[in-house]
């Protein structure tokens, strides 16, 4: 099993403090992004590696596990139980100082055959890694349930993505992470959703906010607006004399609550008045003669 050495990958020494590491990992992960280099399998490969590096040594718990276990970092608890009971009945001494494979070290502690056979001949079989990935959507991908095909780890992955899915929400895809150790599981994939901001309507957990301009002649007679909405147009009745800054609220036109069928929150509108400008002269004399009255 061939040693990754994440320091290497993100141009690095061990020394590196965190300020570094995500310096770096920034750094690297804009120049081998999918989206800046389409189609280029060697970048996309490279950016999985970047992300892979990264996941671990932002972690300093992960990290330190790394430093002392390598590659296999993940599976330090299980050495160490194996050690344990191995030491109860063999006498050795010593630890692993890393810097080499901790599955190459693991079998020479425990021979050829410790892989499949661990202490008292039982399997000693260990669960993969667990991944993690971003998913960027639109506020409009978010409104609506949905079907989406990710690529992780050059294996494609169909899912389907629920309605009113809130910004840094993370989901776990079971059995989509690292492939495990001995014919163990599959580790897991934890997916986290990042919603771009949309250029009308700012969201505030299940309710919308938006402001729709109003002209003065229907704020001071009264009449109708339409606005549209992220599910089609609605008519909007305006009282007569509705003043600038007045904010109403649409019941259950907001956003869908997550895995609730049928369910939304609210959308609040506020008018903002609109002056009317270029006036004509004979405008500007009944402006006048209101003035007056």
């Amino acid at each position: 099993m061939p040693y990754i050495d994440y320091y290497q990958i993100l141009g690095l020494d061990k020394k590196a403090s965190e300020a570094d590491i995500k310096k770096a990992y920034r750094k690297l992960a804009r120049k081998y992004h999918p989206d800046l280099n389409p189609n280029d399998k060697e970048a996309e490969q490279k950016f999985k590696e970047i992300n892979e590096a990264n996941e671990v040594l932002s972690d300093p718990e992960k990290r330190k596990k790394y430093d002392q276990y390598g590659k296999d970092w993940q599976h330090a608890e299980e050495f160490e139980k194996a050690r344990q009971s191995r030491s109860q009945s063999t006498d050795w001494g010593g630890g692993y100082s890393g810097g080499g494979d901790f599955s190459d070290f693991f079998e020479s502690m425990f021979g050829s055959g410790f892989g499949s056979n661990g202490p008292r001949g039982r399997s000693v079989k260990y669960r993969g890694q667990d991944f993690n990935a971003e998913l960027r959507l639109d506020l409009l991908d978010a409104y609506r349930t949905h079907p989406r095909t990710l690529t992780v780890n050059g294996k494609n992955i169909r899912i389907t993505i629920p309605a009113g899915i809130e910004n840094g929400q993370t989901i776990k895809i079971a059995g989509y992470g690292g492939e495990g150790l001995n014919g163990g599981p599959h580790g897991d994939l934890y997916l986290t959703f990042l919603i771009n901001e949309h250029p009308r309507f700012r969201r505030v957990g299940n309710d919308l906010y938006t402001t729709l301009e109003l002209d003065l002649y229907t704020a001071v007679l009264g009449g109708d607006l339409t606005l549209e909405t992220l599910d089609g147009k609605v008519k909007l009745p305006v009282k007569p004399e509705t003043q600038n800054g007045t904010r109403i609220r649409l019941k259950g036109k907001g956003f869908p609550i997550y895995k609730q069928e049928g369910q939304f929150g609210d959308l609040y509108v506020t008018y903002e008045l609109r002056i009317p400008t270029n006036l004509t002269e004979k405008q500007k004399e009944l402006f006048t003669e209101l003035s007056k009255l």
